[in-house]
């Protein structure tokens, strides 16, 4: 992205180069607190990479020193009332967060500085996230009176279990990035100075994953948790079933017998 366009207000920024969509967070003024506008904003920059063929991987992240402080509550603050406000930015904040959910490449989430409230609903539901060392998280709700939004009731228990999600969720202690490592919340821990080199690096290797298992492998995860071990088993089927027939699998597996690199094109 160029500075220009950082100064332009739009408080989301979508940069697309070859096949990696970067989704930036542009309020830093206000630790790219979440308003009515950044929640159109985030809505209309997945609604403009929805369904493109090309994009295969999803870098979500925040300018500034931190990825993102939640909702803003100077906004709720000047509002009328708080109860009609919440309602119109949830409703696309949660729009987006499905949408996110049903992208067919995998989502990356790459934070840094205080990850609070919403924004780490949506770090949470992101299926990578990679965190400078110095990263805070704080869920926060229960410090403000209210309770989770953006999928946190549903991505926390499956990430550190119903107990820890209990402890988290209420009580709204501050998590370093070392704890959140080890919980399960953050995949990958980098040196604050190489965040994001070390983003850039990794949304490179999703980017050459084979866009159709990588699909399937993200669907069926997703999927396990209100499934049975029979529905499953026969997703499974129908999906190598399906992948064994495409020019991915024939590549990749030719690959493997020449011991060379693959070089998947998504069919």
């Amino acid at each position: 992205m160029t500075e220009t366009e950082f100064e332009n207000g739009r408080p989301v920024c979508l940069n697309i180069q070859n096949t990696i969509a970067e989704i930036q967070f542009n309020r830093p003024s206000t630790l790219n607190a979440i308003d009515l506008a950044t929640a159109r904003a985030l809505l209309a920059a997945l609604e403009a990479i929805q369904g493109a063929p090309d994009i295969r991987a999803v870098v979500l992240r925040g300018r500034g020193r931190g990825f993102m402080a939640g909702g803003d509550l100077s906004y709720f603050h000047r509002a009328p009332n708080a109860a009609l406000a919440a309602r119109r930015v949830l409703k696309p904040m949660h729009e987006a967060v499905q949408m996110l959910a049903e992208l067919p490449c995998p989502v990356i989430a790459s934070v840094h500085g205080p990850v609070a409230g919403g924004g780490m609903s949506l770090a949470m539901g992101a299926d990578l996230c990679i965190a400078a060392a110095a990263t805070t998280f704080n869920l926060a709700y229960a410090r403000i009176g209210n309770s989770l939004d953006c999928s946190a009731s549903w991505t926390l228990p499956r990430l550190v279990g119903l107990r820890k999600a209990m402890e988290i969720a209420l009580l709204s202690d501050t998590i370093g990035a070392n704890e959140a490592h080890r919980l399960g919340l953050v995949n990958f821990l980098a040196p604050d100075e190489t965040l994001d080199e070390q983003t850039r690096a990794l949304a490179v290797r999703v980017a050459h994953l084979p866009p159709l298992a990588a699909a399937a492998i993200k669907r069926q995860l997703n999927a396990s948790f209100h499934r049975s071990l029979q529905e499953q088993l026969d997703d499974e089927l129908d999906s190598f079933v399906r992948n064994a027939g495409t020019a991915d699998f024939k590549e990749g597996v030719a690959a493997f017998l020449l011991k060379r690199a693959p070089k998947f094109a998504g069919r």
